[in-house]
């Protein structure tokens, strides 16, 4: 006779929960309702979860002990690179929470309740400060409230655009934001590549650096590591991942080439 583990049926109470809630919404969620979709008494659920908002802290325990550990490590390695760790890691984040954010985002409401909500405010204070940096002023502060919401709002506005096209799109905008020299420079090879910048000729000007119609000929190095992630995963064709860079299936197989030949 096999034994149940101990946790098993707490997880499979809070993977029905999740999944209704982003069915229904939380509010019209009763917890009769998921006792039955896994063919429990309510008590079996009050077992585990006294109240409904017991399970929804437990829905967002991973998500805030994941921003947490992010904040530690960017806290105790060089601060040079806090920064730049917290960004990419908010976004990282994020993306592997994707369905607990669309619950929240639903019923926005219920983060505003208790220990929740202070928590969840100490971690943006902390990414805030982290990205501002030491001896910051008002307008860097400004700007650190909007990158921490550039590297949250959009996975829940874009939900099916894939995780690597996201990320390489989220982390690209809040860059410019702050001022990324890296991202400038990203910018200018874009522009070199589809034929304008510096080297555009004497029709220059915003004419010379307007695209050329159609789809373009060349991706960012951010769409080249997105198409060869996607590639990898080996979950998209090259048609898909054409459709969603934006580009042609010639210009994904070109970049894919050097991949495919190893």
């Amino acid at each position: 006779m096999t034994v149940e583990a101990p946790d098993d049926t707490r997880s499979r109470i809070l993977r029905a929960a999740l999944d209704l809630f982003a069915e229904h919404g939380y509010q019209r969620t009763p917890l009769r309702q998921i006792a039955e979709r896994l063919r429990l008494t309510k008590a079996a659920i009050l077992y585990h979860f006294p109240t409904k908002e017991h399970l929804l802290t437990a829905l967002v325990e991973p998500l805030m002990a994941d921003l947490e550990a992010l904040l530690d490590t960017a806290e105790a390695g060089p601060s040079e690179r806090a920064r730049t760790t917290v960004l990419e890691g908010w976004v990282d984040t994020m993306l592997a929470h994707r369905r607990p954010l669309g619950m929240l985002f639903h019923d926005i409401a219920l983060v505003t309740r208790g220990d929740t909500y202070h928590r969840l405010m100490r971690i943006a204070l902390r990414a805030n400060d982290l990205i501002a940096g030491v001896g910051a002023g008002r307008r860097e502060r400004v700007r650190a409230i909007q990158a921490v919401a550039m590297c949250s709002d959009p996975i829940v506005f874009f939900a099916d655009v894939p995780d690597a096209v996201l990320r390489a799109d989220m982390l690209d905008g809040v860059h410019r934001l702050l001022g990324d020299p890296a991202a400038s420079d990203r910018a200018g090879s874009d522009r070199a590549a589809s034929g304008g910048g510096v080297g555009a000729s004497a029709e220059g000007g915003a004419a010379g650096r307007r695209r050329r119609p159609g789809r373009p000929r060349a991706m960012s190095p951010e769409q080249v590591e997105a198409a060869r992630r996607m590639h990898a995963g080996g979950s998209h064709s090259a048609d898909e991942i054409a459709a969603a860079l934006g580009v042609s299936r010639a210009t994904v197989y070109r970049h894919l080439d050097p991949v495919v030949a190893e």
